[in-house]
């Protein structure tokens, strides 16, 4: 036993520090599994559907982009019996059907529409008893009407040629009761409405809407617009926007009871797939942490007239499938530097450089024709000045080039090097690459340069590998005038 006042050998026992920090470090780990074991217990309440093995191996390549189907359920069964009690044990139709398209940077998302009454070819599917379907021309709503989720999910696939990664779908019940969660949206009428029909009376102007009212809403048809579909539409997607505002700017995410009521609502409210695990949903989560209601695009597809039945439209072309081109080119940006002082951070930021001021020469060492062309004209389209294009000596990785003794050409090589696409078969794509000596000769342009193209010549070489360039927006400047986001006034 040692005396009294004799200082205690160091190590003999835990410094009240150690004891301290342990301690937090034991709470932390209690929290984070009592955080995990209530998600764990949200998640066993989710009603999946499966579907994976429904969908076959012929599907569209993954991008990188997340793509949610969202679906409208008309069921009558259960609690919905309320809105038409006969209609129960008939199954479940659609007049919503969404497309969630999430770039893989996580930093937009567009909502695409497709109206009910879409005319297109819908493939081979079962119906929800398991009879086979033939393959034909049918409203984009029969393909969920006939055979359900997967032959929703199949048709959509087929149309866009993107591949879809999960789904959901909500009832009438369930979208009540995630609005409620809310409590309320705010809405505005540029006229009073008198519906019965889809239960809502309201007069002209501002008002908050939960429960019976906002389905209402977003259901009414014939006294609301002018209309048509086409007019619900863009009223659902005006009204979706004010639901991210209340989720992302309205301080729910940092409310725990507000956060605790909606998550609940909304798992209680949907239907998802099987491969929709709390793994996943967490993963989505932190990928959009911080993401805005301004980042929310709404478009509908393209639509014109179907000329055998004009109370249906079909898909204008050659616009749709520019589109669906757009939705599909919106892949991972890929900056990969060489290294080296030249590729280090220190260089001007890639974004400090507008597109504006880099000049371009496009060289195809492809070995595919016309490539270089086409690259010239997409990346003119988005500012570039390409002052010359031509051919290269074939290569196996696209590259893009720029004189080692220029130290702000690196910058410049990575605003190009920025607009090119990912493909995820192959590991690199736009390759800034320094070279010790001037990397190619300098052409004069064919056009007298502009005062904002004065910078250093930027070489792209397209390689066997070519990813493609990323478009600046997937909604085209010819369908701008039909977006909706959250700049757009909800009174019109």
């Amino acid at each position: 036993m040692g005396r009294r006042g004799t200082p205690q050998r160091r190590g003999s026992r835990p410094h009240w520090g150690y004891w301290a920090s342990s301690g937090l470090a034991g709470l932390l780990v209690v929290a984070l599994l009592a955080a995990y074991a209530y998600y764990r217990s949200l998640e066993s309440g989710l009603k999946r559907e499966s579907v994976s093995n429904e969908l076959g191996d012929q599907r569209p390549p993954e991008t990188g982009a997340l793509n949610v189907l969202l679906v409208g359920s008309d069921s009558r069964e259960g609690d919905n019996k309320k809105y038409g009690a006969k209609s129960q044990g008939l199954g479940e139709r659609s007049d919503t059907i969404m497309l969630l398209h999430m770039s893989p940077d996580r930093d937009k998302v567009t909502l695409v529409s497709f109206p009910r009454d879409l005319m297109v070819a819908i493939p081979p599917c079962k119906s929800t008893s398991g009879v086979p379907l033939a393959p034909g021309v049918r409203q984009i709503n029969s393909a969920f009407n006939d055979g359900g989720i997967v032959c929703a999910m199949r048709t959509v696939e087929s149309l866009t040629k993107l591949r879809l990664d999960h789904f959901v779908k909500v009832d009438f019940t369930g979208f009540k009761g995630i609005i409620d969660a809310l409590d309320g949206i705010s809405i505005c009428l540029p006229k009073a409405v008198n519906d019965p029909k889809a239960k809502l009376v309201l007069a002209a102007g501002k008002h908050v809407v939960s429960g019976e009212q906002a389905l209402g809403y977003v259901r009414a048809r014939y006294s609301m617009g002018d209309g048509s579909d086409l007019s619900r539409i863009k009223r659902q997607q005006i009204f979706l926007t004010q639901v991210m505002k209340k989720v992302t700017d309205g301080g729910m995410l940092t409310d725990p009871g507000k956060l605790n009521k909606f998550l609940k609502a909304a798992v209680a409210a949907v239907t998802v797939d099987d491969q929709l695990s709390l793994n996943r949903i967490l993963e989505i989560a932190r990928s959009v942490q911080g993401m805005t209601a301004a980042q929310l695009k709404g478009i509908t597809v393209p639509v014109e007239a179907y000329p055998a039945d004009h109370n249906r439209v079909q898909l204008t072309q050659p616009a749709a499938d520019d589109f669906f081109t757009r939705l599909r080119s919106d892949v991972e940006v890929t900056r990969i530097a060489a290294p080296g002082p030249s590729a280090s951070a220190s260089a001007t930021p890639q974004a400090q450089i507008p597109n504006g001021k880099v000049r371009i020469q496009v060289l195809n060492g492809s070995g595919k024709p016309r490539l270089a062309k086409q690259a010239a004209d997409e990346l003119a389209a988005q500012g570039f000045v390409v002052d010359e294009t031509g051919n290269a000596p074939t290569t196996a990785v696209t590259e893009v080039r720029y004189a080692k003794r220029l130290q702000e050409g690196a910058a410049y090589a990575d605003a190009v090097a920025a607009r090119l696409s990912k493909d995820k078969r192959t590991p690199i794509a736009g390759k800034v690459k320094p070279t010790s000596t001037e990397p190619f000769k300098v052409a004069t342009p064919s056009a007298s340069p502009t005062a904002k193209a004065s910078g250093p010549i930027v070489q792209l070489v397209i390689g066997a590998d070519w990813p493609g360039v990323r478009v600046a927006s997937v909604i085209p400047d010819s369908l701008k005038d039909k977006t909706v986001d959250a700049s757009t006034d909800p009174c019109q």
